[in-house]
């Protein structure tokens, strides 16, 4: 280990650090050489210890940990939302993104926000984000989130199960689905993991297979499941290139509910085979839409926060965001009158 290294505090679980404090540190991370974890993290600052929390509520995220939070949660007792919430048990038909990554997140909305967006009152929030948490578990982690809610991109976090720190927190994603309806009255949700993820190179170990979970969470709730799937022409890894297996695995094994699985519009051979994979794989249970991509690339240009897949940007994988923005750009036009 070097002897200086980067390290991120949250204030909010243990005080704010100043210059000259000792800290106790996790350098799991550092040792494990993480690319999106990699940062010490402040377990404490020993000689000045946070006053004690107020217990704004009785939701306990990291249970049972020496590192546990209480957390006041939208659906619970006590909560100015709790009788909403208690009788709510329909989305009404509004579309939710699923995506296996959080960095689908900006580039889904980067398609929601295209041209062919449907005007809605400037008094609603257009979308929330639901985290779930295959990922990391603070939502303050993002620099991506923060970024979008300073451009007005994105109404509200809402994290779910041992995800915290959103704007709201929500028990499941269930509870979280209703919260972004019925309590920040949003246009859409987009459901994906915090930022990183858990993958062992097997088809069923990942984190992300919890984007065929957020399907079936969303129609049994009346809502609209969209399917983001992920397409990569630039991984060096045979099972990622064009239509991951992890999408294949989410949407054909685990989503029991139909969606609709957005395929979009690619040129060449790629644009060919990851409509013949989708067909075969995917169309059975589900509804295949192919999505056109025109003027995507420019909005995905657009973005306010910088757009990163696995250390790639933006022109090192379009075909992925592309996909992102096109399951974004179907969400909008479910929104649009017919």
């Amino acid at each position: 280990m070097p002897s200086t290294v980067r390290a991120l505090a949250y204030p909010a679980l243990t005080g704010r650090p100043r210059p000259g404090d000792r800290v106790l540190l996790n350098t799991t991370a550092l040792h494990q050489g993480l690319g999106t974890g990699g940062y010490a993290l402040v377990v404490a600052i020993p000689d000045r210890l946070p006053a004690d929390p107020e217990l704004p509520g009785h939701m306990v995220k990291a249970r049972y940990t020496p590192l546990q939070a209480t957390v006041a949660s939208v659906d619970e007792q006590g909560s100015e939302f709790h009788d909403l919430l208690r009788d709510a048990g329909s989305l009404d038909g509004m579309p939710v993104v699923a995506a296996d990554l959080h960095s689908a997140l900006p580039a889904i909305l980067a398609g929601l926000f295209s041209p062919v967006a449907p005007t809605r009152p400037a008094s609603r929030p257009l979308a929330a984000y639901v985290m779930t948490d295959g990922g990391a578990l603070p939502a303050w982690f993002s620099r991506t989130v923060a970024g979008l809610r300073a451009a007005g991109w994105l109404a509200a976090t809402i994290t779910t199960g041992q995800a915290f720190g959103g704007d709201l927190e929500a028990v499941t994603v269930h509870s979280g689905l209703l919260a972004a309806r019925h309590v920040l009255r949003a246009d859409v949700a987009i459901v994906a993991q915090g930022p990183g993820n858990l993958g062992t190179g097997t088809r069923w170990g990942y984190s992300g297979v919890a984007a065929g979970e957020a399907v079936n969470a969303a129609a049994a709730l009346g809502g609209r499941p969209v399917a983001a799937l992920r397409i990569s022409a630039a991984d060096p890894r045979e099972r990622h290139q064009g239509i991951s297996h992890h999408s294949l695995t989410a949407y054909g094994r685990v989503a029991l509910a139909a969606a609709d699985v957005v395929v979009p519009e690619l040129p060449g051979e790629l644009g060919a085979r990851v409509l013949a994979v989708a067909a075969k794989e995917l169309g059975s249970r589900h509804r295949v839409v192919r999505q056109d991509t025109a003027g995507l690339t420019e909005a995905l240009r657009a973005c306010p926060v910088p757009l990163s897949t696995m250390g790639r940007g933006l022109d090192a994988d379009l075909e992925y965001f592309l996909a992102c923005a096109a399951a974004g750009r179907h969400a909008a036009r479910l929104l649009t009158p017919s």
